[in-house]
């Protein structure tokens, strides 16, 4: 609960990561809602960079659902094997393919209950898509926003929709969104899991985790 919370300096902490990724935005590569939906549902257990490289062609050549549904699922693991779970992930994507063209003529919905009863779609992809494609704030929490928010004090759990529901509750609504790219730049950029560069972070003075294992 919030008022079970330690105190942390949220606004000056949120302030010093504005100040380092001014430009932050998702760094997968879509041009439609659709787009979107796909490689997120790619990106499980796979880099942005490698998605990008297999959607580049995928998207040209099938850039919607009913594009994707000329598709046996034997075809499209062969479009996307490079990457990790394709079998699964083939499966998954052509029955939402196949909900998305029955159930809401080729579109995709703008709820996060709709989103996540399509198969492949958690939480935390439908939070990319209504946060990235609609502009509805949301907080998705990959390893990168978990790790930093946590190390960070800006969450203080080691369960994954806990610190979401934390993370709410300390940031104002109107930075969800750009706040989730901060996190997920810096966890990538500085705060690695294995080796942080803590010696070189400018929020080494308000970080829970630097303090805490003694960084100078």
């Amino acid at each position: 609960m919030a008022e079970k919370l330690s105190r942390v300096p949220t606004k000056r902490i949120l302030e010093g990561l504005q100040s380092l990724y001014p430009d932050a935005h998702c760094e997968l590569n879509f041009e439609t809602p659709f787009q979107l939906l796909i490689a997120t549902i790619l990106s499980a257990q796979c880099t942005d960079a490698k998605v990008n490289q297999v959607t580049r062609d995928l998207f040209r050549k099938y850039p919607t659902p009913f594009d994707f549904l000329t598709l046996s699922q034997e075809e499209l693991e062969q479009e996307i094997k490079s990457i990790g779970l394709y079998k699964s992930k083939s499966k998954n994507i052509l029955e939402t393919c196949r909900i998305l063209c029955e159930k809401y003529n080729g579109e995709v919905p703008q709820t996060r209950e709709e989103l996540e009863a399509l198969p492949g779609v958690g939480r935390k992809t439908a939070n990319v898509v209504l946060s990235n494609a609609f502009g509805i704030p949301a907080i998705a929490v990959d390893t990168h926003v978990f790790r930093v928010s946590n190390r960070l004090g800006l969450a203080e759990s080691d369960q994954v929709y806990e610190t979401e529901q934390q993370l709410m509750k300390r940031i104002p609504k109107k930075q969800w969104s750009d706040a989730h790219h901060w996190l997920i730049w810096h966890g990538r950029r500085i705060c690695h899991a294995r080796s942080p560069r803590c010696s070189e972070c400018i929020l080494r003075p308000l970080c829970k985790y630097a303090k805490r294992e003694g960084v100078k």
